[in-house]
């Protein structure tokens, strides 16, 4: 994964990175705020590692200018000599998904960093095929099959497909099923959620008669269950 650094300290900064590419991830170092934010603006990372204190542009505002200007979801690990609990909490009310307090260490940092992508990306870490009885996704290719007849399916209704059936049984809010699928998107048509649920029944048949119920959960979002067939 491309995982771009900021770090005031030269050393610190060699250290964090050498980290990184030894966990097998490609880094980018930058010593300023301001060359990160022109970089991110010409091509995007997977990751940010941000040190609070920075000459230039503090990581804080840089965290801020990501998320609230630019609408970036990507995951953000904040490395910091503060420990006090009021600046950890006004870290990750700025947006941060995790913080490390110096001196850094080492199999923390990758755990820590490896957790975050984990979380993030969920389709690169999963098994390239998943069963559901019939039904057959291959996560890499994005592909869905039902008893080996290949399903025709957009991006976003696999994507909405698989995570019903990874959390099968388990009411989801629309609040949750939004970020999940569509967290990149800045802004989304209020129905949009309701019509891919809507093509994902259908399309994957998933009706009682089947083996499968997809239902409204009043006041929350919906539900995928597994019944016996009818």
């Amino acid at each position: 994964m491309r995982i771009a650094v900021l770090d005031h300290d030269a050393t610190e900064l060699e250290l964090v990175c050498s980290i990184l590419t030894s966990a097998g991830h490609t880094s980018s170092a930058y010593h300023s705020g301001a060359d990160l934010m022109n970089q991110l603006r010409r091509d995007a990372a997977d990751m940010l590692v941000l040190d609070w204190q920075v000459a230039d542009i503090s990581g804080k505002d840089v965290l801020y200018w990501l998320r609230e200007k630019q609408q970036m979801r990507v995951p953000v690990l904040f490395l910091t000599n503060r420990s006090g609990e009021e600046d950890i909490v006004d870290g990750l009310a700025a947006g941060a998904n995790d913080y490390m307090i110096k001196p850094l260490r080492r199999s923390e940092l990758v755990a820590r960093v490896q957790a975050l992508l984990r979380r993030s990306y969920p389709h690169q870490h999963m098994p390239e095929s998943l069963e559901f009885g019939p039904y057959i996704f291959e996560t890499r290719a994005a592909k869905l099959s039902i008893s080996g007849r290949l399903i025709e399916l957009t991006q976003k209704e696999f994507d909405l497909a698989l995570l019903l059936f990874r959390h099968l049984g388990r009411p989801l809010s629309r609040a949750y099923i939004l970020e999940e699928v569509w967290s990149r998107d800045v802004e989304i048509p209020s129905r949009t959620l309701d019509t891919h649920i809507s093509r994902v029944r259908n399309k994957l048949q998933l009706r009682p008669e089947n083996g499968f119920r997809l239902a409204p959960v009043y006041s929350y979002g919906y539900r995928l269950e597994q019944i016996a067939a009818e």
